[in-house]
């Protein structure tokens, strides 16, 4: 039932099926059997899948709006502050800052 949207979803990522695998943290057989419609993965793992990915829930169930989601002004700045926190943290660990 999911899987072409499964599927066009780790192709839009650049994802092999190994990676989806290993991210949803199945096998690989099993991951493959979703995609082509031999089982359907628990809701619990579409819900990390969106989450983790910006993955509008609503494209994936209903196929209404777009695939991603738009990001809001609120994630966008914690995206943006967590990067320059991990830049900081490396500068520092490298001994450029103090």
């Amino acid at each position: 039932m999911y899987g072409h949207k499964l599927k066009e979803i780790r192709k839009n990522l650049s994802y092999t099926q190994q990676e989806m695998a290993d991210f949803l943290n199945v096998s690989c057989r099993t991951y493959s059997s979703y995609e082509r419609n031999e089982n359907n993965p628990p809701y619990s793992m579409l819900v990390i899948l969106c989450k983790n990915y910006n993955i509008n829930l609503n494209w994936f169930i209903a196929d209404e709006g777009k695939m991603f989601k738009e990001n809001t002004s609120i994630e966008y700045e914690k995206i943006k502050n967590s990067i320059i926190s991990e830049v900081k943290n490396m500068l520092k660990n490298e001994g450029i800052l103090k």
